[in-house]
């Protein structure tokens, strides 16, 4: 009898672990990173940006820049950028002190799992009906400090017609790690 109730306690507990085990990963998965609102991205960040625009029928273009972006909060941003193609200055206005391109601006929407979604609005050049638009997927960790982003749609200046690019980027918040 003794012998059958250890062997059944021994099966409980076995079983017991084996349910503890499986849950545990969900649970931690579950917390990691839910509770993220457009409130988790908050503040200055300074990114950089490399890849290639994949023109139809043309050679790669390569892009790589560094950009400061202010995300508001709320939803909103605003930006500058210093960008080369191929080894050359992108053309755009800039702030003759720092060389950076300003004016452009967005939005962006941050979902609970702390996956969201932008666009970056860049102003129109001379002679164009619309300025160059950039809409990005990304990624937020470390508690909303650190942003993964990779460019889904690339509209050119004054076209309506994306071009294929292969872009992403990632950045840190400036400013001091809260301890």
């Amino acid at each position: 009898m003794t012998r059958n109730l250890t062997i059944h306690m021994l099966f409980l507990l076995t079983l017991s672990l084996v349910a503890l085990l499986l849950a545990v990963p969900a649970l931690a998965q579950s917390g990691d990173n839910d509770g993220c609102t457009n409130a988790t991205l908050s503040g200055d960040y300074g990114f950089r940006i490399t890849g290639q625009i994949l023109p139809p029928g043309g050679a790669p273009i390569q892009r790589d820049g560094v950009a400061m972006t202010h995300f508001d909060g709320q939803g909103k941003l605003t930006q500058v950028d210093f960008v080369m193609a191929n080894g050359i200055p992108v053309a755009g206005p800039s702030d003759p002190l720092t060389g950076f391109h300003v004016g452009e601006t967005g939005w962006y929407s941050v979902n609970p799992d702390c996956t969201g979604v932008a666009e970056i609005v860049f102003p129109t050049p001379p002679g164009m009906s619309s300025g160059a638009k950039i809409d990005l997927m990304f990624v937020l960790s470390n508690h909303g400090r650190t942003i993964h982003t990779i460019v889904s749609r690339l509209l050119p200046p004054g076209s309506t017609t994306p071009l294929p690019a292969s872009i992403h980027s990632d950045a840190e918040k400036l400013g001091a790690t809260p301890h």
